[in-house]
């Protein structure tokens, strides 16, 4: 059995997360694992493309169905010619982002059934899911006023708050809903204070 593992990175806009992501990958690298970072929607040359689409502005709005199917179409790529082969090989695999922010922006934020997201999963991953997601957790608010210092949105943060809450509780309902996968993080603290928090989690996960 392949001794590889798969850490997904999750949260709303303006938590941390690439910040986090590298510390998590160097960790593991550290600890002499082979590691490779990957994101979500991307990965690879085509799903990439398909993340263009997914966070550029267009003319032509891009309707909730062709939204939540070019996701999937991009995660499927990705897990064949990436995620699947690593695991495969004994590689850690640290995503930034899986099918939980699906769920949390197309489920939460769109209102989009969760039957039919829960089928597009099975459809695509065939039983594979993360060995831990790490939930990076702070007020929409403050969240939404840390990333806009970044750059110009792109089509999905230039959403109101209203739907920024609806991601934020889905994620919080799914971590509820699996407390052994997920692992919460309080993403209000300074960098060091959330560090300390992943670094219990991350430490377990290397011994198992």
């Amino acid at each position: 059995m392949s001794s590889g593992k798969f850490i997904t990175l999750e949260g709303v806009e303006g938590v941390g997360k690439t910040t986090n992501l590298n510390f998590i990958a160097n960790f593991f690298s550290d600890n002499g694992k082979d590691v490779i970072v990957t994101r979500e929607p991307g990965g690879t040359d085509i799903a990439e493309k398909i993340r263009a689409l997914l966070l550029d502005h267009h003319k032509e709005k891009l309707s909730n169905e062709s939204e939540l199917l070019l996701m999937f179409a991009a995660r499927s790529q990705h897990i064949q010619q990436v995620i699947r082969p690593a695991l495969a090989l004994g590689k850690y695999v640290v995503c930034d982002r899986f099918t939980d922010a699906t769920y949390a922006y197309q489920g939460g934020g769109r209102d989009f059934s969760l039957d039919k997201i829960e089928w597009l999963e099975n459809f695509v991953q065939k039983g594979l899911s993360p060995d831990m997601t790490i939930l990076l957790d702070l007020k929409v608010s403050e969240g939404l006023k840390r990333a806009a210092k970044r750059s110009e949105p792109d089509r999905f943060e230039s959403e109101n708050q209203n739907f920024f809450e609806k991601v934020r509780n889905m994620y919080l309902q799914r971590a509820a809903e699996d407390t052994e996968r997920f692992k919460l993080i309080d993403a209000s603290r300074d960098i060091k204070g959330v560090e300390a928090q992943i670094l219990t989690h991350l430490e377990f996960i290397i011994k198992t």
